[in-house]
């Protein structure tokens, strides 16, 4: 058996894994989960295309759902993901389960600067506090937590606290979303449903019969300029992500910097640039100075969430266990 890691990103609808190889992460296949009854016909159909150089000790796999004891079952598949079983299947020493945003916190530190696209800020602190965000499907975040040479990486429910209002206009919108939904969510507002949510809302605050739009089509309108309730949607989005943002970053102190990952974002980062994002997210009163040197940046690379378990296996601590982000 040789040393190599058999690293796991396991969605609802995709599954793609690589194998780890000492230092070097391998090509990352993409599998359909509806393709396969189970996850271990899924990583048998990757290990015999795959695994031809030895097979792999150890595995590590990041899920998008709760995880407990090691074990977790995907938010929208019927896959059931155990350690245990998965270790005894493949032969591996061990196999370890992470939240899917745990895995995307552990990327944090091996994160370079054309990784990344800058939205203002001065200087991170070392040592200290690094927090990810990830508006998609869901709204997730994590922090990472350095710990003096010990790190870890704090697993919230961020996405599910109640959504803030910071301006008279969206008082009015997230009104609108109270009829509809009771409790206003992070995630109602702050993901690709929520761009739909928003838009509804904003149509009815501005009294306009709009068309039925996914959040692609609202936002490419939004982009082109061919649909003002779009680009009303889109600015309050953006700045709703901001006002979210240094929330989290007052909540867990992360100096070390704020990082937005997630589908939604990365697709317009120039126009993201030009909204309320910044000021939202230094808009704290007393404590706007504290925020203002606190550096953001979109995350630009694809499959970050390898670097995470890459990352997550070296340091050699066993995975958390903790809930879904989203």
């Amino acid at each position: 058996m040789s040393d190599r890691v058999l690293l796991g990103d396991i969605g609802g609808t995709n599954a793609r894994f690589a194998l780890l190889d000492g230092s070097t992460i391998g090509d990352v296949a993409h599998l359909k989960v509806a393709d396969f009854p189970t996850i271990t016909d899924a990583i048998a159909d990757f290990l015999a295309r795959h695994a031809a150089g030895g097979a792999p000790s150890t595995a590590v796999l990041d899920i998008a759902g709760p995880i407990e004891r090691n074990r977790g079952m995907l938010t929208n598949s019927t896959w059931v993901i155990d350690g245990a079983e998965l270790a005894a299947r493949f032969n591996l020493r061990s196999a370890k389960l992470l939240n899917d945003f745990e895995a995307v916190g552990w990327s944090l530190p091996a994160l370079h600067p054309d990784d990344l696209f800058p939205l203002g800020g001065s200087a991170a602190v070392d040592g200290a506090p690094m927090l990810v965000i990830g508006p998609g499907t869901g709204f997730g975040a994590a922090c990472y937590l350095p710990g003096d040479g010990r790190p870890t990486v704090a697993v919230t429910e961020a996405g599910h606290a109640t959504l803030p209002a910071t301006t008279a206009r969206e008082a009015l919108v997230l009104a609108k979303m109270r009829e509809r939904f009771g409790h206003v969510s992070i995630e109602r507002a702050l993901s690709g449903m929520g761009l739909e949510n928003v838009y509804r809302a904003v149509a009815a605050v501005d009294g306009v019969t709009v068309p039925s739009r996914d959040a692609a089509a609202i936002t490419h309108a939004a982009l082109d300029g061919s649909c003002a309730t779009c680009r009303a949607t889109l600015d309050m989005f953006c700045a709703w992500l901001g006002a979210v943002a240094g929330n989290l970053a007052l909540t867990f102190c992360a100096r070390g910097g704020v990082y937005i990952a997630g589908g939604i974002p990365p697709r317009f980062p120039d126009y993201f640039a030009k909204s309320d994002f910044r000021r939202q997210f230094e808009s704290k009163g007393r404590y706007d100075s504290y925020l203002r040197p606190i550096p953001v940046h979109l995350v630009t690379k694809p499959d970050i969430s390898f670097l995470g378990l890459k990352s997550f296996h070296e340091s050699g601590i066993t995975a958390s266990g903790g809930a879904s982000a989203h």
